[in-house]
């Protein structure tokens, strides 16, 4: 409930405090004299966008406190969850500078207006004539039955599962769609990766088929230089070989003189050997040098096939065209690896759907229990507030679509009077019916929901009379369940109230100001008996006011 109000330098506010009871209330006050601005400084609390028009001294900051008691709201978790302290007396302030900035605190944490707003909807429920449009709004109308039906559990069921529902169908979406991606490309990839594969590529064998090619294509040449090489090297009288021995021979005979000798004896015999070592090896190639024209021909035809992989992929080496058969074979396994996750994600959403299905169809069941119920309550009261004749007909239709709070579609039908055809609520309705309907509609929910302190807001216009006298009663049995407040004309209704404050203008100087004032039982009679006859009180209006409160 709101226990407290403080307003400062707010729009003709210069500085108001008010408490208040958890009874019902009733606020008065002539046209223009700032109701208005107290329901816009609340709007301010519950977050709604403010600007530097809402400051009397534009040099000053404007700042709203409401003080709420919420122990009975189970608001623990809503706290929790937004990291916020939780007290059982939650202070919601907001301060406007005069820079234009808007600052929110709970319980003096610093707080967003979505975190402000989305507390405020467990805290107050300001209902204007506006407000009564929502009667004719589909998941306005199914939150009515769902309050009668009494499942709230299941919908919390279905709302976790409908999001595991939708969390799966994107998911499923976006691999379908990296699946067609790819499929798109996965003819040619397979072509490619053939290519690659048929080729048989290993990456150290470019430079080996290079020098095979070289002496394969050169075989001719190449036999000529090394049989020149080795018969100038083991020509018997003048031969490489020949001419080191006798070299070698000679320096042996002097080598023991000295160590130079000696060791120009050794160098040429390292020489000798080292050369006789060469001579055998180009004897050795000589002997494995072959004219082989067929395996020439094959040794061009894998090195063109190597060229020209290496051309199509703008690569230069056979390690690149490696890494590209990698990546073609993985993307072809991906598409084998998305094909499984779809099956899988498939069979998880078709068992969301049978979950779904199963919850949606307990709640349909549930909310055709609630409509007689409810029809009985709401035309109850409805006969009491002069519509005795008013009859509704709700239709429930299952859809195949999975909605925000199961799968029903509602038509709320009226029909006024005798002999006249259902319409839609909102077609059909005239304004003061639809707001002693959505009055009827709110008694009936304060029974069956923990709703939050309500503000009707002149709700009773276009109703006068015993009507008016009935709309308070309600009003003032809701107020047994929860703290009420109501502004009003009515004089029928101001009376019934527990408290009466009055709005009304003041001037000090050059400025006029707008003020609360708690009544007292003296000047309720006063303020009831001018509602009743205007500024000259005659005494029939005082005793009718008196009979009023009595």
């Amino acid at each position: 409930m709101l226990s407290s109000l403080s307003i400062k330098n707010f729009a003709l506010i210069e500085q108001l405090e008010m408490n208040f009871s958890n009874q019902f209330s009733i606020i008065t006050g002539e046209t223009g004299a700032g109701k208005s601005i107290l329901l816009g400084a609340l709007g301010l609390v519950l977050g709604k966008r403010a600007d530097l028009t809402s400051l009397k001294d534009k040099e000053q900051k404007c700042v709203i406190e409401a003080q709420f008691q919420i122990s009975k709201y189970n608001l623990q978790d809503f706290f929790a969850t937004n990291d916020l302290d939780y007290e059982d007396t939650t202070i919601i302030r907001r301060e406007i500078l005069p820079s234009g900035k808007s600052r929110a605190f709970v319980n003096d944490s610093p707080v967003n207006l979505t975190e402000l707003q989305d507390l405020s909807e467990y805290l107050l429920d300001i209902h204007s004539q506006h407000q009564t449009q929502e009667l004719s709004n589909e998941a306005y109308q199914i939150e009515i039955l769902d309050a009668i039906a009494n499942h709230q559990n299941l919908l919390v069921d279905y709302k976790q599962n409908l999001a595991k529902y939708k969390s799966v169908k994107i998911e499923l979406k976006k691999i379908h769609a990296e699946k067609e991606a790819l499929s798109k490309e996965q003819d040619y990839n397979s072509f490619l990766l053939e290519e690659l594969l048929s080729a048989n590529l290993k990456s150290d064998e470019q430079e080996e088929l290079e020098s095979i090619f070289e002496k394969l294509n050169n075989v001719e040449f190449i036999k000529e230089s090394l049989d020149k090489s080795l018969a100038v090297a083991n020509e018997e009288q003048i031969g490489i070989i020949q001419n080191l021995k006798e070299v070698k021979i000679s320096l042996q005979k002097i080598s023991g003189l000295s160590s130079e000798f000696k060791d120009l004896f050794e160098r040429v015999s390292s020489t000798l050997i080292e050369f006789e070592d060469i001579s055998i090896e180009l004897s050795g190639q000589a002997e494995k040098l072959v004219n082989d024209p067929e395996k020439l021909d094959l040794v061009n035809q894998k090195l063109q096939t190597i060229y020209s992989l290496q051309k199509k992929h703008q690569v230069e080496s056979i390690a690149e065209l490696l890494i590209i058969q990698n990546d073609l074979d993985s993307k072809l396994v991906l598409v084998s690896d998305l094909e499984n996750q779809i099956q899988k994600l498939e069979n998880q959403l078709n068992e969301s759907v049978l979950v779904l299905d199963k919850i949606a169809s307990e709640i349909h069941q549930n909310r055709s229990k609630a409509v007689p119920v409810l029809v009985t309550q709401i035309t109850e009261i409805l006969t009491q507030l002069g519509m005795p004749n008013a009859r509704f007909q709700f239709e429930i239709n299952q859809t195949q679509n999975y909605l925000p709070s199961g799968k029903d579609e509602v038509q709320l039908l009226f029909s006024a009077n005798k002999g006249t055809d259902f319409g839609l609520l909102k077609k059909v309705a005239s304004g003061g019916e639809m707001s002693r309907i959505m009055l009827a509609v709110k008694a009936i929910l304060a029974n069956y929901s923990k709703l939050p302190t309500i503000i009707f807001d002149e709700i009773d216009t276009g109703v006068s009379g015993e009507i008016a006298h009935k709309m308070g009663d309600i009003m003032k049995e809701m107020s047994n369940k929860m703290q009420v407040f109501a502004i009003t004309h009515l004089p029928q209704i101001a009376a019934k109230g527990n408290q009466h404050y009055k709005v009304f203008k003041s001037s000090e100087g050059e400025s006029t100001i707008s003020e609360l004032k708690l009544l007292s039982q003296n000047e309720r009679v006063v303020e009831i008996a001018e509602m009743l006859s205007g500024k000259d009180i005659s005494d029939s209006a005082l005793n009718h006011a008196k009979s009023l409160l009595n």
